[in-house]
């Protein structure tokens, strides 16, 4: 009678599938040397010291017979565009991947989703804008997410506290469509002294449009009536952001 592989137990427990005696060894994350393991990589360097494949793989903890956890994450990665484009993956196509199952498939989602979480929390412990990085801190990991448009409203107060963001427009942000009361209604009803307006381009592209340059001009001559200051008109895009403030577009004065 032949006797199958059976599955061996990593020292932490794991079960890590056993590829068939006629596949190469060296596909085993077990079988690369110590300081190339990404759990001992985290381990002895932080976290922040690991590509997103070799974090991506400590997610997933087992491969395969035929590939590594390593060689599964960075495949996932490539065929998904990266990061976002699993963030944004149907739950049910993500399971159907070769390799993945609805366990990992829910282990990446709630990973993801957890990264957003904590963007949307830290802000907390940012909660003073003195500049456009401090804006960026908020706001850029997420919008950069995002497959549509959309224009948020971040109401300050005399010392430039975070008072509240309001996400105000999905879909489209064009000066056509946006409605300079309604970009003020939360900071007239907070009695907030200024405000930031930020939005993306979902080509990625964070350079400021005519369009947006035209949008600026009027919330400055709309907040100059309400005595509303604009702090800043942000664009987000790939990643990166532009500061139509500190770029002088639309704007006729420094005071942030």
């Amino acid at each position: 009678m032949m006797l199958l592989p059976t599955p061996e137990t990593t020292s932490d427990g794991d079960l890590e599938d056993v590829p068939a005696p006629s596949l190469a060894m060296h596909t085993l994350i077990r079988d690369l040397p110590a300081t190339d393991r990404p759990r001992e990589r985290l381990r002895d360097f932080g976290a922040g010291s690991l590509s997103n494949a070799e974090l991506l793989a400590i997610l997933l903890r087992t491969g395969s017979a035929k590939e590594s956890a390593l060689s599964q994450a960075g495949r996932l990665l490539r065929d998904f565009k990266g990061l976002p484009g699993l963030r944004h993956a149907p739950f049910a196509e993500l399971r159907a991947v070769h390799g993945l199952g609805e366990a990992k498939a829910s282990q990446i989602h709630a990973a993801l989703e957890l990264g957003l979480r904590l963007a949307s929390v830290a802000p907390d412990e940012r909660s003073v804008i003195k500049s456009p990085e401090d804006i960026a801190n908020l706001v850029v990991a997420e919008m950069s997410l995002l497959e549509k448009e959309e224009l948020w409203v971040l109401q300050l107060d005399s010392r430039n506290h975070l008072l509240s963001t309001v996400r105000l427009y999905k879909g489209s942000a064009h000066t056509a469509q946006v409605r300079m009361a309604e970009v003020f209604r939360e900071a007239v009803r907070i009695t907030a002294t200024a405000i930031v307006v930020v939005h993306n381009h979902p080509s990625g592209d964070p350079r400021p449009s005519a369009q947006d340059v035209t949008m600026t001009k009027m919330l400055c001559e709309s907040g100059k009536l309400l005595d509303i200051n604009i702090a800043d008109h942000m664009v987000i895009g790939g990643g990166q952001y532009v500061s139509m403030r500190n770029m002088r577009l639309g704007f006729d004065s420094d005071v942030m």
